[in-house]
């Protein structure tokens, strides 16, 4: 077992959903989206975080992070979780963050996705964007999207990722994923193959750059229905994203182009629980006749209006999911404000509804669950030596480690006295 396996081990153990290692510092936890640190862990210094960071690092990612200074790879613990993992090194020394991938993929239903985003699995052909900031559930999203379309259609699926995150089981579906790094050299090349590989639905794992927006928008025009995400906070501006890629001489065609193959965007940020927990407010963009004409126009400035009397066939902005998870009892006021892109109209729609900036709700005077508070001091403490001994030795205050231990918990109450 990896040193590093007892903290992951640690870290589903408490639901929390990034790890952060960084040279003089003591491990931290994003637990519910906060930064909680993990007290009882010793402090490692960089040759010693580089020895527990090579510990697990395939071969090839441990050649590129010495040639490179950052790599990026999935890590397993069969029975337990994958974990995307990104090493960096900054002015400490060698850090690195691991986000927990569950080996069950969560549902479309237990995700609570809208029916539009469950209309958009079922279409032939076209492209459907997922959007949203850094660790916003984009991947969680689209993995339920997938798994809906693996249960009700007989498609073949080929999905494109850096790295492959969710493990999807054939179920009706035949799917291929191919990794960057490991299966292609790239995505523009994975996505240009993948039109000679007879896909119904391709999935691209990140749409990064002018070329492998405009192979995603040609494969989506030649018949195929293609998933994609990118880095925007709302589905107005994923539009102009996607058209500013361009030069200012392609724009009109790229307009054209994105105006009949564009089905739909999905933006979604994760709000801070009531209780605990994380929850998605969505903003969803239905591609119907008006929007296109606004995209060919270039009139997206317009295309909030038209989700606002969208409603009907499931369109709705952030505010709007904001404000209906702050009426569920879900998130406070002061989260939907501080998660909000348009913040005034959603302060207004609030004291509307009697509601204000810091009033409680009815469901926060709920007892909290166990988790939080067991984070804020990790009960368990399992930091022990690894079962081979490194060539430069971990924390254990220079005792040697105990054989006779085989949990890293009891094998690290040894090493400081604690037993």
């Amino acid at each position: 077992m990896a040193w590093i396996d007892a903290l992951f081990k640690r870290m589903v153990e408490l639901e929390a959903s990034d790890l952060h290692m960084t040279s003089g510092n003591k491990p931290m936890l994003r637990l519910h989206g906060d930064m909680v640190t993990m007290e009882e862990c010793p402090v490692l210094a960089p040759d010693q975080m580089k020895q527990v960071l090579m510990e697990i690092a395939p071969k090839v990612n441990r050649t590129q992070f010495e040639a490179e200074f950052d790599t990026d790879f999935a890590y397993e613990i069969s029975g337990l979780a994958r974990f995307r993992s990104n090493f960096f090194v900054d002015n400490k020394g060698p850090g690195a963050v691991f986000r927990v991938i569950p080996e069950e993929i969560l549902t479309a239903e237990q995700l609570g996705l809208p029916p539009a985003v469950i209309e958009m699995c079922k279409l032939s052909k076209g492209m459907v964007v997922v959007t949203g900031p850094t660790g916003s559930g984009k991947s969680t999203t689209l993995a339920a999207m997938v798994d809906w379309i693996n249960k009700n259609r007989s498609d073949h699926i080929i999905t494109i990722e850096d790295p492959i995150e969710f493990v999807h089981k054939d179920k009706r579906c035949l799917i291929n994923q191919r990794e960057v790094g490991g299966h292609t050299q790239g995505f523009k090349r994975a996505l240009r193959a993948a039109l000679r590989e007879d896909p119904d639905i391709v999935l691209v794992g990140e749409m990064r750059d002018l070329e492998t927006i405009e192979i995603a928008i040609e494969t989506a025009e030649t018949g195929h229905l293609v998933f994609g995400t990118l880095h925007t906070t709302t589905a107005a501006s994923t539009v102009d994203r996607v058209i500013d890629q361009f030069p200012a001489d392609r724009q009109s065609q790229i307009r054209t182009m994105l105006s009949s193959s564009l089905k739909g965007v999905v933006a979604q940020t994760l709000c801070k629980k009531i209780g605990g927990g994380r929850r998605a407010a969505l903003e969803v963009l239905v591609v119907n006749h008006a929007v296109s004409s606004l995209i060919r126009e270039g009139k997206t400035h317009q295309i909030q209006s038209s989700m606002q009397m969208g409603g009907k066939i499931g369109m709705r902005l952030l505010n709007d999911s904001l404000l209906e998870l702050v009426q569920n009892g879900e998130v406070t006021p002061d989260e939907a404000y501080l998660k909000s892109v348009d913040k005034e109209p959603l302060l207004g729609r609030m004291r509307e509804i009697g509601m204000d900036l810091g009033q409680v709700t009815p469901a926060e005077s709920a007892p909290a669950p166990a988790a939080p508070a067991e984070a804020a001091q990790p009960a368990p403490k399992p930091y022990g030596q690894p079962a081979q001994e490194p060539s430069a030795p971990l924390p254990a205050d220079g005792q040697q480690a105990n054989p006779h231990y085989e949990d890293p918990f009891e094998q690290y109450k040894a090493n400081k006295g604690l037993g």
